[in-house]
């Protein structure tokens, strides 16, 4: 799959200091396929006007937005396209979403986060502490597996929980957690789950209805796309959140839970992400529905992915020096690791490797409760995502760019 899809990737045929650049910064942010871009530029040339006007540039705006809520409900396997908003970016809509949320509880109200958690999913909640009184409650995870501690999470959640926050998998660790078992414990107790699917949804088939969570956001740059955030809710659960709105703005979901005017070419953009993503599919799937072709994508962008993950990992581990954090490839994780090298800090660790043209990301990612667990937070963590475009030799050079740190 990589070759094949790396001539979509005009930012692939950069170079830095003589070498073509490789692009292990996935979990911040891919690289964007020439569709993506070509559909952005399109609707900004041919299309651009705003929503629910009579002329045909609004009604086009609106015929194309209704397209990319679709495009999403198939994304995430949700029911209808009513159950898709968009908003800035995922940090964006969970404090807007929280806010909402939080006007209906108060002191004796609890929520749980977790210590495995990007804080877009922690500070929102955290920020109902203060304003509303809500108590937070917090599940650690093994820093020696990377996974959360469930029998924790057992033991906190109870009648006056009102929600659970938990990721689809860590930016930090590449950990996948059992979405399906966190969210029959909290509706067990009669607890929401909100599941950040930011680092998953570049790498496995989400599934709202089987997870059966009840919100759920992601970021469209993680996936391709453009610096846009989405966001999946209950129908019946976007109709009555109490988000702040103007008088006048739409009332019913899920318009009701943006505001003002939305980003429409990223929109757009956002929707051909999926459809690239689609069209990695093996060719089995053609003819399929988008829903069929996208899990399809994914089981083969898994097993690519694994395959990288391997290779890097055994690499990596023969270094001395060098630790590796996280769930061993094998254990349910995407192919994003995060390491150390000796005891040099992570962003003296990328400036080197960029000087090979390897760019990858350091520091702490917003996950600080991850690198505080690992007691790291002083130096930081360096980061490699594998991407779709990824290849064996661009790892390999990782590998050694790693090891010749120092020479």
């Amino acid at each position: 799959m990589p070759h094949s899809v790396r001539p979509q990737f005009p930012a692939l045929t950069r170079r830095h200091a003589g070498q073509p650049v490789a692009y292990f910064d996935g979990p911040g942010g891919t690289q964007v396929p020439t569709s993506v871009v070509d559909a952005v530029a399109d609707y900004l040339y041919r299309h651009n006007a705003n929503t629910h006007w009579q002329y045909p540039t609004s009604v086009e705006t609106d015929s194309m937005l209704l397209d990319a809520r679709q495009a999403y409900a198939d994304l995430f396997g949700a029911r209808t396209r009513d159950e898709i908003a968009f908003g800035a970016n995922m940090t964006t809509l969970t404090f807007h979403v929280a806010r909402g949320l939080g006007r209906g509880w108060g002191a004796g109200d609890d929520v749980i986060v977790t210590d495995l958690d990007h804080h877009a999913n922690v500070a929102p909640w955290r920020a109902l502490e203060r304003e509303r009184g809500i108590t937070v409650r917090v599940v650690p995870f093994d820093p020696a597996t990377g996974e959360l501690d469930l029998d924790v999470l057992a033991r906190v959640l109870g009648p006056r929980t009102r929600l659970v926050a938990v990721g689809a998998a860590s930016n930090a660790l590449g950990t996948v957690n059992p979405i399906d078992r966190i969210v029959e414990m909290a509706h067990a107790a009669g607890a929401l789950v909100f599941v950040d699917a930011v680092h998953f949804a570049a790498h496995g088939a989400i599934d709202v209805q089987a997870w059966g969570c009840d919100l759920l956001a992601c970021s469209a740059y993680k996936l391709y796309g453009p610096h846009i955030g989405v966001l999946y809710g209950r129908h019946d659960l976007l109709a009555t959140i109490d988000v702040p709105k103007l008088i006048g703005s739409p009332d019913t979901a899920p318009e009701r839970i943006e505001t003002g005017t939305q980003n429409h070419e990223g929109i757009v953009g956002a929707r051909a992400a999926v459809d690239f993503l689609a069209s990695l599919a093996p060719a089995a799937a053609d003819g399929t529905s988008r829903r069929a072709r996208l899990v399809s994508a994914f089981g083969a962008l898994h097993s690519e992915g694994e395959s990288l993950l391997w290779r890097l990992w055994d690499g990596l581990s023969e270094i001395p020096g060098v630790r590796l954090y996280g769930p061993p490839p094998g254990r349910p994780r995407t192919p994003t690791m995060s390491f150390t090298v000796r005891d040099l800090s992570a962003d003296d660790v990328a400036r080197h490797l960029a000087q090979r043209a390897l760019f990858l990301s350091s520091g702490d990612f917003y996950a600080n409760s991850v690198l505080d667990t690992l007691g790291v937070s002083a130096r930081g963590l360096v980061r490699a995502g594998c991407a779709c475009y990824t290849t064996a030799d661009e790892v390999d050079r990782l590998i050694a760019g790693v090891a010749g740190i120092g020479d």
